[in-house]
């Protein structure tokens, strides 16, 4: 069975900063891609960055430049969110998928998801 688990979400000040991880324990090697997607009220999923098996990164419009992903041990990824805003306020979902097909971005390629967490910004 295999798990994502992440964690690290919490309330910050507008302009403040988070760093969740994301883990997928268990018996595999290593991931293919993962991912960070998040989904508002009434709004779609949106994926907020990816990271392939090879470091290249894909990130949403509304976080460029403030938002940076990372991978460590090929099971691992870090998201470093800097300069929150209030909009980036919703739950945050990490996601897994053991394959790499060449691209990362897409919710459709990602069988295994966490549970949440919750990040919000406000003064």
């Amino acid at each position: 069975q295999v798990q994502v688990v992440e964690s690290g979400g919490g309330s910050v000040q507008p302009g403040g900063s988070l760093r969740p991880p994301c883990a997928v324990p268990g018996p595999i090697y290593r991931t293919g891609c993962m991912a960070w997607f998040r989904q508002a009220p009434g709004k779609e999923r949106e994926a907020v960055a990816s990271i392939d098996i090879y470091g290249s990164t894909t990130y949403a419009d509304s976080v460029k430049g403030r938002f940076t992903a990372s991978r460590d041990n090929g099971k691992e990824m870090y998201l470093q969110m800097n300069s929150l805003k209030p909009e980036d306020t919703t739950m945050y979902y990490c996601a897994a998928s053991i394959e790499f097909r060449g691209t990362c971005s897409e919710s459709y390629l990602y069988k295994y998801w966490g549970q949440g967490t919750q990040v919000t910004v406000s003064s």
